[in-house]
């Protein structure tokens, strides 16, 4: 006769080895992802694919804006969470993520596969305190677009660079405008500072400073006065339109597409965005085969601009239960021939260099190559833990446009950053 204690051991042992039984396969890999249009979840598939049972990626969606996207995995990862592995991590928040030490370190190994052949903005992007702390997956920058029957009446070379004075003066003489992104939001810290590092400046002097107090500003400078005077040049002209200080990427692009059009900074996006409009028949051919684009404006004659950089960098969660496995999903997922695919299908360009002379992404993209050049020379936004609170500041003290002054906005600016890092004023 059996024992009741061995009664209950045995009734016990076939819910465990079941529950055994159904966790046996190989570990999940979750991957937190932007949304786009299919394109993360197609190459979570490829790569479940070819792990060979080492693992199986899948993807969930982060909300749809990067400051909702920052505060969900911030909020996750402070807790700790393991059910993250892998996340893609919108640049400006990386510094943030390093410093707190939500991210796992990048192994020299896995670090020498991903940045070859990868563009330096995207590079410089994914990384903090002069060490790589991320994966570069897709790259994207600024380009100047404009109307080719604007420029040419303008007489305007655009094959060679031009300046932000020569085509705020080339729209005020063709009665065109100058689209730009004059909204307070992070779209206008994107402005201000490639107008500021384009001038040989920086918004900060020491951003990889983990001590907020020792946190010290860089605008109010001759760079600084220069970013503040093409604002005002621009609203004081009149071409930025009449939606300047509320414009952002999606209203630059529908007036560019307008009878008003002569000149935009902008992402990529506007392209596909024109030719899908051309094929839906909203707007003429004709309009299209208008479109011309050239290297970000200079901000001061003869120096290179420095374009905008954003994108995407996977970031492999310092709590993850398989680390490895997720910079092995990661290495997976930025293979050159998934960025191009991942280009051609949602529109984002890789990071990758060798990704933009697939015949296809050349054949879809005319601009690819000027992209790609443009990569190599665009500059990352400030690199700091508090980027939060520099961008919030930033946008504050430079809006509306109508209102920035050389002699006024960078000296504010400086003066709320050091008040809002020290403690002495709230955003």
């Amino acid at each position: 006769m059996r024992r009741p204690t061995a009664l209950l051991a045995l009734a016990l042992v076939a819910p465990l080895a079941a529950c055994a039984s159904a966790e046996s396969g190989p570990p999940t890999i979750a991957w937190y992802v932007n949304p786009d249009s299919g394109g993360s979840a197609r190459i979570a598939e490829q790569c479940t694919e070819e792990s060979d049972g080492a693992y199986v990626l899948t993807t969930t969606l982060q909300p749809r804006d990067a400051p909702g996207q920052r505060e969900q995995l911030v909020r996750r990862l402070a807790a700790g969470d393991t059910s993250i592995d892998l996340m893609s991590i919108d640049p400006p928040f990386i510094p943030e993520f390093a410093n707190a030490g939500f991210l796992a370190p990048v192994p020299d190994e896995v670090a020498e596969v991903v940045t070859q052949d990868v563009a330096e903005g995207a590079v410089e992007g994914a990384s903090f305190g002069g060490e790589l702390v991320t994966v570069p997956f897709w790259a994207n920058t600024q380009l100047l677009w404009y109307r080719k029957s604007v420029a040419e009446a303008a007489g305007l070379d655009m094959s060679q660079p031009v300046t932000w004075e020569q085509i705020i003066q080339a729209a005020a003489d063709q009665g065109v405008t100058v689209a730009v992104q004059g909204t307070r939001a992070e779209s206008l810290t994107v402005w201000v500072n490639a107008l500021v590092t384009s001038a040989g400046g920086e918004i900060l002097q020491n951003p990889d400073e983990e001590d907020p107090q020792a946190v010290v500003p860089d605008l109010d400078t001759d760079a600084g006065r220069t970013a503040a005077q093409i604002i005002a040049d621009l609203s004081a002209a009149g071409v930025g339109g009449p939606q300047l200080s509320n414009a952002d990427e999606d209203i630059n692009a529908s007036m560019f597409e307008g009878d008003s059009a002569g000149f935009m900074v902008n992402w990529p996006f506007v392209w596909q965005r024109a030719k899908s409009a051309v094929e839906a028949g909203t707007l003429d051919q004709a309009v299209l085969d208008d479109y011309g684009w050239a290297m970000y404006p200079q901000s001061v004659a003869g120096e290179p601009a420095r374009p905008p950089y954003g994108g995407v960098n996977l970031g492999v969660s310092a709590f993850s239960e398989h680390p490895d496995l997720a910079f092995q999903a990661a290495q997976c997922i930025v293979d050159p021939q998934k960025q191009a695919e991942f280009y051609l299908s949602d529109g984002n360009p890789p990071g990758s260099l060798v990704a933009f002379d697939e015949p296809e992404v050349q054949e879809a993209f005319p601009m690819a190559d000027l992209i790609k050049e443009s990569l190599q020379n665009a500059a990352p936004r400030p690199q700091t833990p508090f980027y939060n609170e520099v961008s919030t500041s930033l946008q504050r003290t430079w809006h509306p446009p109508r209102s920035v002054s050389p002699d006024s906005s960078p000296s504010r600016a400086e003066d709320l950053i050091v008040d809002v890092l020290q403690g002495r004023a709230l955003l």
